[in-house]
């Protein structure tokens, strides 16, 4: 397996792992997701990809997309009452269905690491929805740590 940058011809691997990754939010919260309509369609895959405030990169072997990273660079607020900090933001990390345990997902996060650090990042960012537990555990397997809450009142 290879970790690199993602190529507009690995658009196709990224938007099948979109949907799973849809099927999983959709079973959490049905009243925001609507199953089968993936947060970026092939276009807009081959856009991020050559977004250059982006960093996308895919776990590929034998030429098949079995993980991605969707990367975005958050360049330092500089609103005075917070320091600046340059943010490597995952808006999105998947690894295929059918090669979870293979620690695929890990040699992801270790490469983004690394990526932030040389981008000059002092911190990587990201979002789980509430009830995608085995995400939890996973980005707690991985040393992060809780930054702030979002909470909701349903009208």
């Amino acid at each position: 397996m290879k970790i690199r940058k993602a190529e507009e011809k690995d658009a196709d691997g990224i938007l099948a792992l979109l949907v799973q990754v849809l099927s999983v939010h959709a079973a959490i919260r049905p009243d925001i997701f609507v199953e089968g309509r993936p947060k970026y369609d092939r276009s807009g895959v081959i856009r991020l990809i050559g977004d250059h405030s982006r960093r996308s990169y895919v776990a590929e072997e034998d030429g098949k997309v079995l993980g991605y990273a969707l990367c975005i660079i958050k360049e330092p607020q500089k609103d005075g009452f917070t320091l600046p900090r340059r943010t490597l933001y995952v808006d999105d990390l998947c690894v295929d269905a059918n090669a979870r345990g293979r620690h695929i997902g890990t040699a992801l996060f270790e490469h983004v690491k690394k990526e932030a650090f040389s981008l000059g990042c002092s911190e990587i960012t990201l979002n789980v929805w509430e009830g995608n537990d085995a995400a939890k555990a996973f980005y707690a397997n991985m040393g992060m740590k809780t930054k702030k809450t979002e909470l909701e009142l349903l009208l």
